[in-house]
């Protein structure tokens, strides 16, 4: 694959991360980027702390990191995926009260549901992360001999391909679609989430969109920066706390 259309797939990925924003709602879990458990996270500041991974394994690690750098491709308006924090969100997020499906109705009956009938699943999004990891890295070790963090970009977007049309076929029942979607939002999550949960690592999602943060006067700046550039300053819940 030549520059040119490099650019331009990075480009239409990160219009649709862009455009998935709307309506998307944070997982939340407090909280950039190795798979072997020390991370530095990058929030504009050298002496940010080390943080380790609390949910994922180092096998884990390295397929997450290498799905959110694949989502999120670093161009010239933000870094990739794991500058950005995204894998420490979702680790976060997965060891948190949304991974352990603190909010959510667990007891069945477990048909079948709509898109619109919410989460449907006797697995907990942290089992579902897990189990879908683990079957997604099993078809890659079969069909190419490699775990999804080792392919090439190409092969990359033909397993992320097939397990979001569903057609990839896992082993116990999970539906290859149902982990890719809970996967894809938890990327949008991560990257447009307030900095303090680990992910959008220096506002970079928000600067990029024109979203200015937390502060009070969003409703009006609305109005008067409607499709014009937002030349305040973003803040996040750590710089009003």
């Amino acid at each position: 694959m030549d520059d040119t259309n490099q650019d331009l797939k990075n480009s239409s990925r990160r219009q649709l991360l862009k455009g998935a924003l709307v309506g998307g709602a944070v997982m939340g879990a407090p909280g950039v980027s190795s798979a072997q458990s020390l991370l530095v996270q990058k929030n504009g500041d050298a002496s940010a702390p080390i943080a380790a991974y609390v949910f994922l394994t180092p096998i884990e690690a390295s397929f997450v990191e290498a799905f959110v750098d694949h989502m999120v491709p670093a161009d010239q308006f933000t870094p990739k995926g794991t500058d950005l924090g995204i894998n420490i969100f979702i680790d976060r997020a997965l060891a948190g009260s949304w991974g352990k499906g603190d909010r959510m109705y667990m007891q069945g009956p477990w048909s079948v549901g709509l898109p619109t009938q919410g989460y449907q699943s006797p697995l907990l999004p942290s089992q579902v992360y897990r189990a879908g990891i683990a079957a997604t890295n099993q078809h890659c070790e079969s069909l190419y001999g490699k775990t999804f963090d080792l392919l090439d970009t190409s092969k990359k977007e033909e397993v992320l391909k097939s397990l979001d049309s569903g057609k990839m076929v896992f082993e116990g029942g999970l539906s290859s679609k149902f982990f890719f979607d809970i996967a894809y939002k938890s990327v949008i999550e991560g990257l447009y989430a307030d900095p303090i949960y680990g992910g959008n690592s220096n506002k970079a999602a928000w600067k990029m969109i024109g979203f200015p943060g937390v502060i009070e006067t969003n409703a009006r700046n609305i109005v008067e920066y409607k499709n014009k550039f937002y030349p305040g300053k973003v803040l996040g819940i750590a710089d009003v706390s």
